[in-house]
């Protein structure tokens, strides 16, 4: 428990029952969750400020200790009634804000060496049970502070812009590196930029030999195709379904000539 064995050296010349130490406890589990000390009592007092100390006065009343704590972000105010019953401590903490209220039961043997209040690494036993105990019987009922228990949302920021295909990719800015784009090449492309309205994929459905990824030196449709195309046909940069072998002098015989053998065989 970091941070209570200064708490209780400051606070051990009022502790002189085991109640005491056990109460010191319980607040320092409060501190670690969140909340700070307003004072002693059931009503605030002027100039009341949030603290980790104990407030004075806090250990004056062994059968019933009134203590009063607000969250760091100020969501939550904290009325705890610690009453000692016997050999046992019943703590019954109620949320002002909301009325929520939550009863923990505390054997004072369990947790505190009553032959040891002198010494604080002997005094405290089954640490770990008893702020598990604060914890599912106080803390989660009532709700914790934002700070401590609220995750932030994840960002979106790091996202690809592209897994959202209806939105536009951001600006880049100048020497900036581009975002990823599928390669041409990549069978799983295919069909990707017909899905894509605002054409920020590759790989639509239309064959585009210009676009595959090999390289085609010296083929401009936009210049004609000879003997196929005239010169303007196809704008500058439009993409461009070829209609029958690109380039001159291209050996071997035309592929659309004739028929494969067997062709009107239903079993081919």
């Amino acid at each position: 428990m970091a941070g209570l064995e200064p708490l209780y050296a400051w606070a051990r010349p009022a502790i002189s029952r085991p109640q005491d130490a056990l109460v010191c406890g319980i607040h320092w589990e409060l501190i670690r969750h969140g909340y700070r000390c307003l004072g002693a009592g059931d009503q605030p007092g002027p100039d009341e400020r949030k603290s980790e100390l104990l407030p004075a006065g806090w250990e004056a009343n062994k059968e019933v200790y009134t203590l009063r704590y607000k969250s760091m972000d100020d969501a939550y105010e904290l009325l705890l009634k610690a009453i000692m019953v016997e050999d046992s401590m019943i703590l019954n903490v109620m949320d002002r804000r909301s009325q929520k209220v939550a009863d923990v039961t505390l054997a004072v043997a369990d947790y505190i060496n009553s032959e040891h209040l002198d010494d604080f690494h002997k005094v405290y036993k089954n640490t770990e049970e008893l702020r598990t105990r604060i914890s599912s019987g106080i803390i989660a009922p009532l709700g914790p502070p934002a700070g401590k228990a609220r995750k932030e949302p994840e960002s979106r920021e790091d996202v690809p812009w592209d897994e959202n295909p209806l939105q536009l990719p951001p600006r880049q800015p100048m020497g900036a590196r581009a975002p990823h784009r599928p390669s041409p090449l990549s069978p799983f492309a295919v069909g990707g930029e017909d899905l894509d309205p605002f054409g920020g994929r590759s790989g639509g459905m239309i064959v585009d030999p210009l676009r595959s990824g090999i390289p085609h030196p010296g083929i401009d449709p936009s210049s004609g195709i000879p003997g196929r195309l005239p010169p303007g046909a196809v704008p500058p940069g439009a993409r461009f379904d070829p209609f029958g072998p690109i380039g001159v002098g291209r050996s071997g015989p035309d592929p659309d000539h004739l028929p494969p053998p067997g062709y009107d065989d239903m079993f081919m």
